[in-house]
């Protein structure tokens, strides 16, 4: 999966997308204007191949949604972790609107699924994660994503759960350093709570942080045959895709050159790598996949696309739509209760 550079398709992003290497392109706020054409961008991208490619976006809310003009401003995730604290099945029910509406809007231009929600805990430790997730509770968190995820399945849109085994148990950020985690296992425990949750109730996605845990395995976890296929498959029985984060971030460079990741992570266990913002090390990587693609991959790729229904349904404008997204409104706008301290 990668990215194309603008809001048409070039000459060369076209050779590009045609390799039978690419399975998936993923939009950023480059590639938005307005609506016609990011539907004429969406319809260029899916006329290319049959099956079309996957396409995908980070849509989480707060400080990571790609498309914010024309589209209902998302909440950060932490605000559901708040609203928790003070009702939880409030909380749980603006989760799902919320996920419900961010996909509905993608689905309404033809973007199969966000990369949504980060599941990791908030140990008060990561500045890169901090806000993107919902609580410092395991539980809570993951009875939120739980509501989460059944919100963009109501819509007809799969979810991909962030950064396996959990990201929040570290300072540095991994777009710019690798992070090592130093708790044992038996500490870990608590992280993987939320995607058991999840995993129990049909996960189709997953993305693996850069992080090393060096108390369990010395391979970072998005390149790591322990943590994708002993822990994952294994011990947690997930049978979804797995999605490697980017690996032109700097914390996937523990591995070589992007080339050499890319089939490191895919032997690893991964369904699809992404290499983002980064095409000449797309184009050095392109022949380095053969023979890797296997067809179970292929399979759980084809999970994520939207149900049926959704691909013809339009439900941007209509009352459900309206009714959700001015519940949402009210609930952000509504003053924070009196509390007194000390």
């Amino acid at each position: 999966m990668t990215d194309v550079s603008g809001v048409v398709l070039t000459d060369e992003d076209r050779e590009l997308l045609e390799h039978p290497a690419i399975g998936g392109v993923i939009l950023f706020s480059r590639n938005y204007v307005d609506d016609q054409q990011l539907r004429d961008l969406v319809g260029s991208v899916a006329a290319l191949r049959t099956p079309s490619l996957l396409i995908a976006i980070d849509q989480e809310g707060g400080r990571v949604q790609r498309f914010a003009d024309g589209f209902t401003r998302l909440p950060p995730l932490r605000w559901f972790g708040q609203q928790f604290n003070l009702d939880p099945a409030a909380a749980r029910s603006l989760a799902h609107k919320a996920a419900w509406i961010m996909a509905v809007e993608l689905l309404e231009f033809g973007i199969d699924f966000s990369f949504a929600p980060v599941v990791d805990i908030d140990w008060g430790l990561s500045e890169v994660i901090g806000d993107r997730a919902f609580h410092a509770d395991p539980e809570v968190v993951s009875s939120l994503a739980l509501s989460y995820t059944q919100g963009m399945r109501a819509a007809g849109m799969a979810s991909v759960a962030k950064h396996f085994p959990g990201h929040g148990g570290v300072a540095a950020d991994s777009h710019v350093s690798l992070p090592e985690d130093h708790r044992p296992y038996t500490d870990l425990i608590e992280d993987l709570k939320p995607y058991q949750c999840l995993i129990d109730h049909g996960l189709q996605g997953i993305m693996p942080a850069h992080v090393r845990y060096t108390e369990v395995d010395q391979q970072i976890a998005s390149m790591s045959e322990y943590w994708l296929r002993t822990e994952l498959r294994e011990n947690l029985g997930y049978k979804g895709a797995v999605f490697s984060d980017d690996l032109s971030m700097a914390g996937a460079g523990v591995v070589g050159e992007v080339p050499e990741r890319v089939v490191t992570t895919i032997k690893a266990g991964s369904d699809m790598v992404l290499i983002c913002n980064d095409r000449d090390a797309v184009v050095a990587t392109l022949d380095a996949t053969e023979g890797l693609h296997q067809p179970t991959s292929q399979a759980r790729l084809i999970a994520m696309r939207p149900a049926g229904e959704a691909k013809d349904a339009s439900l941007v404008g209509t009352s459900a739509w309206q009714n959700a997204v001015d519940e949402l409104r009210a609930a952000i706008d509504r003053p924070p209760p009196l509390t007194l301290d000390g």
